[in-house]
């Protein structure tokens, strides 16, 4: 069975090296959906396959993390990278061009180390994540699974790589989250919420 859980955000970018000019040459800005999406053979306690209140944790914060922020490629020009992080207060630096496509793909990353070193308390078993879905627009999205995402062929993402601003960790639940997610340390989830 294959449940989804549908998350927003708001994002400025520039995707270098692109075939519009627009798209390459001026910070512009999308509303991302994102859908992820779990899959298992099982039902928990609840006789669900995961909870959607449990996505509210961890989760969300991560993709929050993308909210109203400016996605910044490390390899970008370090004028403009320098300029970005001096003119906003909530920057995310990725290792790969903030295309959709790469959206896709570092969220999975993401994702799937969190849910990875989440210990489950309900009976949850064999969830796995089944895919992320980035909606750039209302008419295009990319969709990433496993294979894409750990694909060395699209390029290996280092999740290590990849740094938030102080005013993005302080919107965490957990102030550590990022730290936690990174050593693989153990996120419990509770019974309730």
């Amino acid at each position: 069975m294959i449940i989804r859980k549908l998350f927003k955000f708001e994002n400025a970018h520039i995707v270098r090296g692109c075939s519009t000019q627009r798209c390459r040459a001026s910070i512009h800005g999308h509303s991302y959906k994102v859908e992820v999406l779990f899959e298992s053979k099982y039902l928990d306690h609840g006789q669900m396959v995961y909870d959607f209140g449990l996505m509210k944790q961890g989760m969300k914060d991560l993709i929050d993390s993308f909210d109203h922020t400016i996605a910044i490629w490390d390899g970008d020009n370090a004028e403009y990278i320098a300029s970005m992080k001096e003119h906003s207060n909530r920057w995310v630096i990725l290792p790969v061009s903030p295309s959709c496509e790469q959206f896709s793909r570092v969220l999975f990353l993401m994702i799937d180390r969190l849910l990875g070193a989440t210990q489950m308390v309900n009976g949850e078993q064999g969830v796995k994540l089944h895919s992320i879905i980035v909606h750039e627009t209302e008419t295009g999205y990319a969709q990433a699974f496993e294979e894409d995402a750990y694909s060395e062929l699209m390029g290996t993402i280092v999740l290590e790589s990849i740094d938030f601003s102080d005013e993005v960790k302080e919107g965490w639940s957990e102030p550590r989250l990022w730290e936690k997610i990174l050593s693989g340390e153990m996120f419990t989830n509770p019974k309730t919420i």
